[in-house]
């Protein structure tokens, strides 16, 4: 049975020391420290008496007077422990089990006896007993030191027999007096060995006196030789102890008290080293084993401490794996990998480049001068550089110090000033056996990374690159995304009399896929401005293309003239034919300035909200119909008066909806959000007219700021968002009635002329007789053809924005339409004479007729 080191180590500076000892001296040396090393609460030695059928008590350590009376005698035929170890000639622990038990006599309960036969030559002389404690049976350590020391005494038992025919005298205080422990710490040689150990040794009677200390123990405890007989607390005392450890007087005494061996670690005062000490009470008294166990204690702090760097390192290992997996964008990975690789490697710095054709590119950076990174961006992958090295070798390259660098990189001698680092380990970045570019980590100080450092930074690198290279396809699919969002957007909104406008959209920050929100105005006839936004339910490019096909149908249906609610039916049909499970919601508002009005329709859109100067906002509009695909026509229309300076704001539901709140809460906070527009003061009369000088500019730029304050209101920056928002913000100007002109006309031939003298008179008022020849022309032209082709009653209204316009209603649904007429025809060429006359003209229906038009630039 094999010993420990420690074990045997002591086992052989036992026996050397008490290879003189012979008789009781040699027993009771044996026993003590067969106690000592199975931390046993006494022993007890046995040997065969006259005739062998008893074995008598030779030796006794650690058991009060009626339990060594007890032993005083056993039969050697017995069922006690020692009589079966020297019977079998073999190593027994029996537990106890009271008086009579399997022990032999009464042991205390829960203890148990471990005996160990005297074998010599001859015979089994013997039996040496441990008495154990509650811990049970000894372990296989602690028994072979026990067998150790009987296999050592046993033969110089034969060489120096005790004396059989003496009392063995079981009484402790007897054997104390006689010669016992006493004796063992009496005996030169046994001192002198003692003295020498290279442990402290001492010992104490029961009032705590000293009556040995060895050479290690005397310096411990600050006491020659010479003052054996002081106590052990004005040692105690003397060198502060009490101070710096206040508990270890009274482990003292419970290990008196108690009669088992203690052990634990202290840290002395008087050096400030660690000795583990073991109190092993013996008769009337106690002796102290302290083993100076700094160097170990100094290892153990070592290796905790380097097994504690390595479990943070596997634990940034883990948290960089989790924020790699959920970094999306270049930016994202740069930064996780800034916050969990720097710090455990006391780096200051990392810059990631990637190799785009023979460029070297910097993707990102943390600890990094500006200049430094334009400085190297753009650099030539053939230049002599660690990035190059790094890139064409595949392996890592750590550089230790600047004259490292500069002598390996000579013509970059520059670069660690111009950088502020001083050491660096450069990383390659390699995805499916492919280098795309290198990671630096780089120090302020000069660095040499060990082994386990470097062998770390490159596993670390292979997770950089999967992360980077994932988040560089990233970058190129969002921004190809956004792309085409833009693409499908309005690049600009039109600069109208009618309307000022300011739009915005925020697409959503979690996912690359597009969505389908979109916004428009588009200028129609008469002054009339229509203002649409639509969400296409979903996202991708599926829905983005849905969303691009969708716009460019409802400019198609605004030419056309239609009316919000028809233009939403044709819409409804458009969007049914593309699929059955592709739904959208558009609102359609038409804003008209000559009577300060807006109708619009909804297919399933958030209501707009209306912010009239002076009155609080409100939603117009009931609940909206069914989105387009589900829709069932008509649709609902819903005029509201929009006086000068009103506001109208359209916007999808990803402005004020989210998964934390519903569209109810969103729209009260977008109220709150407006509230503060509706008190600001309109922009007054002077804005009518057709006036577009710096005050335009200035609505226009506060248009823009209540855009950006309604996002940040409801859209802060850090708030990740599911869905896309759209946002369209529109300023009214009513048309002056000034501006205004309309008449009645006859239903016969006259009426051409009384067109021409309205026409006439009112340029003249406007003071725009130049247009006048012209405009009587076109008036004359529409009118001809509105006899001729429609049906009365027939009307003319003059309008004077940015342009005049003129228009002619009829009650006729007849669509005119430009003709090529013959040679020989009499007519059929008026339309052709009002199409070159005009800038632009046109046709829309009205819910009485038709109205047809002209627009003339004004001068």
């Amino acid at each position: 049975m094999g010993m420990d080191e420690a074990i045997a180590a002591r086992i052989r500076m036992i026996t050397e020391a008490g290879d003189r000892l012979s008789g009781p001296d040699l027993l009771g040396f044996a026993l003590d420290h067969a106690v000592t090393e199975t931390g046993g609460l006494g022993g007890m030695v046995h040997l065969r008496g006259p005739g062998s059928r008893s074995l008598r008590l030779a030796a006794v350590h650690g058991l009060i007077r009626t339990v060594a009376r007890d032993w005083e005698a056993v039969e050697a035929a017995g069922a006690s422990a020692p009589a079966r170890a020297v019977a079998q000639g073999a190593p027994v622990w029996a537990p106890a089990l009271g008086a009579g038990g399997g022990t032999g006599p009464a042991l205390p309960t829960g203890s148990g006896l471990l005996s160990v036969p005297l074998i010599t030559p001859e015979k089994v002389s013997g039996a040496l007993s441990v008495l154990t404690g509650p811990d049970g049976r000894p372990t296989p350590e602690r028994r072979a030191a026990v067998e150790a020391l009987a296999a050592w005494a046993a033969p110089r038992l034969r060489e120096n027999p005790p004396d059989r025919d003496r009392d063995p005298d079981p009484d402790p205080d007897r054997d104390r007096d006689r010669g016992g422990t006493g004796n063992l710490l009496a005996d030169d040689q046994v001192s002198q060995a003692l003295w020498h150990m290279s442990d402290a040794f001492f010992a104490v009677d029961g009032d705590w006196r000293i009556t040995f200390v060895n050479g290690e123990a005397e310096r411990l405890l600050g006491a020659a030789r010479t003052t054996l007989g002081r106590t052990l607390w004005d040692a105690f005392a003397r060198l502060s102890v009490d101070d710096a450890e206040p508990g270890l007087r009274s482990r003292y005494r419970r290990a008196v008290e108690s009669g088992t061996p203690v052990g634990f670690d202290v840290r002395w005062p008087t050096n400030q080293r660690w000795y583990s000490m073991r109190l092993v009470p013996v008769p009337n008294g106690l002796t102290v084993y302290a083993a100076d166990i700094t160097a170990r204690r100094a290892r153990e702090a070592e290796r905790a401490a380097a097994e504690h760097a390595a479990a943070e390192r596997t634990a940034r290992i883990g948290e960089l794996t989790d924020a790699l997996a959920q970094a999306l964008t270049m930016r994202d990975v740069v930064n996780a990998i800034a916050d969990r690789v720097l710090p455990p490697f006391g780096a200051s710095g990392m810059v990631v480049q990637l190799i785009e054709g023979d460029v070297i590119r910097i993707a990102g950076a943390v600890g990094y001068p500006q200049p430094f990174l334009e400085s190297i961006d753009g650099v030539s992958i053939h230049d002599v550089s660690p990035v190059s090295e790094v890139y064409r070798t595949g392996a890592p390259a750590f550089v230790e110090s600047v004259e490292e660098y500069t002598a390996r990189y000579p013509g970059m001698g520059g670069r660690p000033a111009a950088a502020q680092k001083q050491a660096w380990a450069f990383l390659p970045l390699i995805v499916s056996g492919r280098s795309i570019g290198c990671s630096v980590v780089a120090f302020a100080e000069p660095r040499r990374l060990d082994a386990e450092e470097r062998a770390l930074l490159t596993a670390l690198s292979a997770l950089m690159g999967q992360a980077i290279e994932r988040a560089r396809l990233y970058d190129m699919e969002h921004t190809r995304a956004k792309e085409l969002q833009r693409g499908l957007l309005p690049r600009a909104l039109p600069s109208l009399p009618s309307v000022t406008t300011a739009a915005r959209y925020l697409p959503a920050s979690e996912g690359i896929d597009v969505g389908g929100d979109w916004y428009d105005v588009i200028p129609l006839s008469g002054a009339r401005v229509a203002l649409v936004i639509g969400d296409v339910m979903g996202h991708g490019l599926s829905e983005a293309a849905t969303m691009g096909r969708l716009r460019t149908a409802v400019n198609t249906l605004a030419e056309l003239e239609f009316p919000p609610a028809e233009l939403l039916t044709r819409l409804n049909d458009l969007v049914s034919d593309l699929g059955d499970n592709l739904y959208a919601t558009c609102l359609y508002a038409v804003y008209d300035p000559a009577n300060a009005t807006c109708v619009f329709a909804s297919a399933g859109h958030p209501p707009p909200a209306v912010v009239r100067p002076g009155h609080p906002v409100r939603f117009a509009g009931g609940a909206p119909d069914p989105p387009l695909g589900a829709a069932r026509p008509p649709f609902e229309t819903t005029e509201v008066a929009l006086e000068e300076g009103s506001l109208l704001v359209l916007y999808t539901d990803g402005l004020v909806e989210s998964a934390a709140r519903d569209i109810d809460r969103g729209m009260r906070h977008l109220a709150s959000a407006l509230a503060g527009a509706a008190r600001a003061p309109g922009p007054g009369d002077a804005r009518r007219g057709g006036d577009r000088g710096d005050g335009d500019r200035g609505e226009h730029a506060s248009l823009e700021r209540l855009c950006d304050e309604v996002l940040a209101e409801l859209l802060p920056e850090k708030q990740l968002t599911a869905d896309d928002a759209a946002l369209l913000i529109a300023r009214t100007h009513a048309l002056a009635s000034d501006h205004i002109a309309a008449w009645p006309l006859s239903e016969g031939p006259i009426a051409a002329g009384e067109a021409r003298d309205h026409v006439r008179d009112q340029l003249t008022r406007w003071e725009l007789a130049p247009l006048t020849p012209i405009a009587e022309l076109l008036v004359s032209e529409l009118v001809a053809n509105a006899i001729r082709h429609g049906r009365g009653p027939i009307g003319l209204r003059l309008l004077r924005s940015e342009e005049l316009i003129c228009e002619v209603t009829d009650g006729s649904l007849t669509t005119p339409r430009i003709r090529h007429a013959s040679e020989t025809d009499e007519g059929g060429r008026g339309l052709q004479l009002v199409s070159a006359l005009s800038q632009r003209w046109g046709t829309r229906y009205t819910s009485t007729g038709k109205c047809i038009w002209t627009a003339q630039p004004l001068p």
